[in-house]
């Protein structure tokens, strides 16, 4: 974590704007408060990345909600090709008053240099190579994936530098590792996966009330709990063991997932505020 932090300081006197790609179901969870530090002056750009698995009208507001706050923002999927035909647009807006300048000193053509950051598992590595149309930085579905730094050119306007994903090592508030550990940012393997779900069917009948009913087949009464509700999705999707004994760590994992690629909506857990 220091190391990486310390890198990014040196590489900020390379680069002209700094590409913050946060996951548009918890814009504010899913940013690292530490890039506002390191980031310093730098002309920002922020993705809301991932929107396809958001709740659309949300997305909209936060896209709102930055905008307000004159910071730039663009909604995108990374793994959309035509989402990325703006992006060199944004990111040149983002740098006018850098390129201006650089116009009136004779610097002409020169691409934008970018720096692409983000916690781990927010898509970076995928957003880089739907960009460039190849495989040009590794990617994975686990947090931790990208190692070192890479430069890739992608035009003759815009350059962009990968990094490693940073992750700070404590939350002040609880909540924001909840819904860290959702999305999937922090690995399941030191997670609970039962009382994640559990907290999972709790968010989600409190901000979308029936969705659950409706994406399971399912019939649920208010006083009902978590663990009630997680047991009827069970049964619904066969996950028992033998004997109908019900299998909660099998029910819960499915749960997650079912979350996490959309299978069950489009969902945002946090509000512009």
């Amino acid at each position: 974590m220091t190391k990486a932090k310390r890198q990014m300081q040196e590489d900020m006197k390379l680069i002209d704007l700094v590409i913050e790609l946060v996951d548009a179901r918890i814009p504010v969870s899913s940013r690292n408060p530490d890039i506002d530090e390191i980031a310093g002056s730098k002309s920002r750009l922020i993705l809301l990345n991932k929107a396809d698995l958001a709740d659309e009208e949300k997305t909209a507001e936060w896209a709102a909600y930055f905008g307000e706050k004159n910071q730039n923002c663009c909604v995108v999927n990374s793994l959309k090709q035509s989402d990325m035909k703006t992006i060199s647009e944004y990111a040149r807006a983002a740098c006018a008053e850098k390129i201006e300048r650089d116009r009136k000193r004779g610097i002409r053509q020169r691409p934008v240099r970018a720096m692409v950051t983000g916690i781990p598992n927010v898509g970076k590595s995928t957003f880089i190579n739907t960009f460039a149309k190849k495989a040009a930085a590794k990617t994975g579905n686990k947090p931790g994936v990208t190692r070192g730094k890479q430069w890739i050119r992608l035009s003759s306007s815009l350059e962009l530098l990968d990094t490693p994903g940073i992750l700070w090592p404590k939350f002040e508030d609880q909540s924001v590792g909840l819904k860290l550990a959702l999305v999937g940012a922090i690995k399941d393997e030191i997670m609970n996966t039962e009382e994640l779900a559990l907290e999972l069917i709790a968010i989600l009948r409190t901000r979308y009330p029936g969705c659950l009913q409706d994406s399971y087949g399912i019939a649920l009464e208010e006083e009902e709990t978590p663990l009630q509700v997680l047991e009827k999705i069970a049964r619904a999707r066969g996950c028992l063991k033998k004997g109908g004994e019900i299998d909660y760590l099998r029910s819960a994992g499915l749960m997650l997932e079912n979350f996490r690629n959309g299978k069950i909506g489009r969902f945002t857990l946090e509000d512009p505020r």
